[in-house]
């Protein structure tokens, strides 16, 4: 059984946790470190990930960069689509704020988006969108990164701002 034989699940029906075999591979192919994988959550890379085809190219809590294709990726008018940006933003942050909470807090706390904003700048009919993200301020209850999306020659295409909650332990 192949790692896409789990999704996407029907109408519906949440997706299938995947094997640890299926969850090291996709974040192998994703370009995740090893040395993160036990941060990376029961999915490891989300599913809506590998189906855009998200790849990351570095990792860490000061700086996080993930690329997604344009192909296969655009809105009707042939150009990347804005939930691509949104995409990137939202995972960007959260995997960066997760690695905040990990590596600077030494804590294991779930993080959740509060809010996420993007202006768009110009847009991409083709090549890789690079997303950098970068923190604007951590902190013990929340983090906010700004996350900038740029083509293949470096020009922006996208500003995005995102704030996550660390949550406290459930009783």
């Amino acid at each position: 059984m192949s790692d896409q034989d789990n999704f996407p699940p029907a109408p519906g029906v949440p997706t299938p946790i995947p094997t640890e075999e299926q969850r090291r591979a996709r974040m192998a192919a994703a370009g995740v470190p090893e040395q993160y994988w036990d941060w990376m959550g029961p999915h490891g890379v989300s599913a809506m990930c590998v189906r855009l085809g998200m790849r990351f190219a570095e990792m860490s809590p000061e700086k996080m960069v993930a690329t997604l294709p344009v192909a296969g990726n655009e809105q009707n008018a042939g150009i990347f689509h804005g939930g691509g940006h949104f995409v990137l933003a939202e995972t960007l942050g959260s995997v960066a704020s997760i690695f905040h909470v990990r590596a600077n807090l030494g804590l294991e706390r779930a993080v959740v988006g509060t809010e996420l904003s993007a202006t768009h700048h110009r847009s991409a009919t083709q090549g890789l969108v690079t997303a950098t993200c970068t923190p604007i301020n951590l902190g013990r209850q929340l983090c906010v990164h700004q996350i900038v999306m740029t083509d293949d020659a470096g020009r922006r295409l996208s500003t995005a701002r995102m704030t996550n909650m660390i949550l406290a332990p459930r009783s």
